[in-house]
């Protein structure tokens, strides 16, 4: 079986975009893994599968694959990617879209610097919306990690996020405690670790373990739930800066009830075809 893709990313967190409305795409988590194997196959942190719609009033249907062939809610970044790719394919002349994702529609838009904008929607702190396994909602969240207590502002963009102060993210314990946070038992769907060093309350530094996909260069949803937990502790002003590893993020939140907005650039690495093994 061919496989026709493009190969994007935002701020280094790269995709494999795939076509399923010109194209039959039936792939099995194995074919997933090997797509996003960086050794054997193209090599992503996730895949992005286009769709026609099941619900009325939006454009697309968007869902999404970790390398390990999950496939999860939400992807910020990948959100703009998308945006990016079914225009730049001619399968819509729209600069807004409406996009249905696992976790509800999101609203990208490409701005006329072509920076695109994605309105991620209201950031959700309720537990059992994460998911997280607490008898209620709290401020604040305190979890033994690894022998060592851990605070953290945990919440949803779609996607589940615990987020950490730390005072230098290059020395931060991103590889020691990313996985341990991912899959602690209070998180029943895992959850994504983040590590977040404020340097001023427009600018803050970020890594992101994501689950099912190690830390990344960059995590969309990560950088707004961080600015999300920053202004919620009243350290961070409602528009700042995200400093990733693989470039900046703006991320802008005015308050409890209202949609994170984030900006950012994409680019299209190239496209091509690939010869996948029948699905078992």
């Amino acid at each position: 079986m061919r496989l026709k893709f493009t190969k994007m990313h935002g701020q280094g967190n790269d995709f494999v975009v795939v076509d399923g409305i010109r194209q039959s795409v039936q792939l099995s988590a194995d074919q997933m893994r090997f797509i996003a194997d960086r050794h054997f196959g193209i090599g992503c942190d996730q895949i992005l599968i286009v769709e026609k719609p099941t619900l009325p009033d939006v454009d697309f249907r968007y869902r999404i694959f970790n390398a390990d062939g999950g496939e999860v809610e939400q992807c910020g970044n990948g959100a703009r990617c998308f945006a990016r790719f079914v225009v730049d394919q001619g399968l819509t002349d729209k600069k807004a879209i409406r996009v249905e994702t696992k976790s509800g529609v999101i609203m990208p838009h490409i701005d006329d610097d072509s920076l695109v904008t994605v309105n991620m929607g209201a950031p959700r702190f309720e537990p059992r919306e994460i998911p997280l396994d607490v008898l209620a909602k709290q401020a604040s969240y305190s979890l033994n990690i690894g022998g060592v207590m851990r605070q953290f502002s945990i919440l949803s963009m779609g996607n589940p996020h615990a987020v950490q102060l730390v005072t230098d993210v290059d020395a931060a314990p991103v590889a020691l405690e990313g996985p341990l946070i991912e899959r602690h038992a209070a998180f029943p769907a895992r959850v994504n670790a983040g590590f977040m060093q404020i340097v001023d309350r427009r600018n803050i530094r970020l890594r992101v373990y994501e689950r099912g996909a190690g830390e990344t260069l960059a995590c969309g949803t990560g950088a707004c739930a961080a600015v999300v937990a920053g202004i919620k502790q009243g350290l961070l002003d409602v528009e700042v800066t995200v400093q990733t590893r693989g470039g900046p993020l703006t991320i802008r939140w005015e308050g409890e009830g209202e949609p994170v907005l984030m900006t950012g650039a994409t680019t299209t690495v190239f496209s091509g075809e690939i010869e996948l093994n029948s699905p078992q």
